[in-house]
């Protein structure tokens, strides 16, 4: 059983079961607010699935691709609560669980999936498909782009909103139970920091 919690683009916060699937899940698209509403809905979602973190497993963390403020809410928020429930963490890329939802939901074949990445740039991901085990099957990226220089525009495209969190426990829970490795623990935020190291101290003049 999981605790699953992705910021990558609103706040999706889930618990899963392997054999139960999603047994609760909360999702908000704002994209403004994660620090705001993550302990609430870590909260409630524990609280409709009738969980105490003593009977976790693990915690899944959304890794991204995700802008930077919002993305950290979201890891933070899981390994604190991987921390103090002594859990370990599970590193999941956020457009893979897009792609899990979209081919769960019958599409077959090449997908490209899009996340809002602000400042007028797109992340994105391309896949060729599942496995025969129905894991997607990431053929590119994630990248980060200019809305007119995304790459695969002959691929089916999905602009997601939100990422869920449901999903991202249930590829968790797949990954695990058919040994396959998950993500790097590393926050996907595909671009460089507003601020840079200083080169050393100013001159000061009278």
């Amino acid at each position: 059983m999981l605790l699953a919690i992705d910021t990558s683009a609103g706040t999706s916060v889930a618990v899963v079961d392997l054999e139960g699937g999603v047994l609760s899940e909360l999702t908000t698209v704002d994209t403004m607010r994660h620090a705001e509403v993550i302990g609430g809905m870590v909260r409630d979602a524990l609280a409709q699935a009738s969980v105490t973190p003593a009977r976790l497993s693990g915690v899944v963390a959304g890794m991204g691709p995700g802008p930077f403020t919002g993305l950290r809410v979201g890891i933070a928020a899981a390994k604190a609560f991987a921390l103090g429930a002594g859990k370990p963490l599970v590193p999941i890329v956020s457009h893979d669980a897009v792609a899990l939802e979209r081919y769960s939901a019958g599409h077959t074949g090449p997908l490209l999936v899009v996340t809002d990445a602000r400042r007028r740039e797109l992340y994105w991901s391309a896949y060729g498909g599942v496995d025969v085990l129905g894991i997607p099957l990431r053929s590119g990226g994630p990248g980060l782009a200019k809305p007119a220089e995304v790459p695969h525009a002959d691929l089916p495209r999905y602009d997601a909103a939100s990422v869920s969190a449901g999903q991202l426990g249930l590829l968790a829970e797949w990954l695990y139970a058919h040994r396959r490795p998950f993500a790097e623990d590393r926050p996907l935020y595909l671009r460089s920091p507003d601020v840079t190291p200083s080169t050393g101290p100013k001159r000061v003049t009278a």
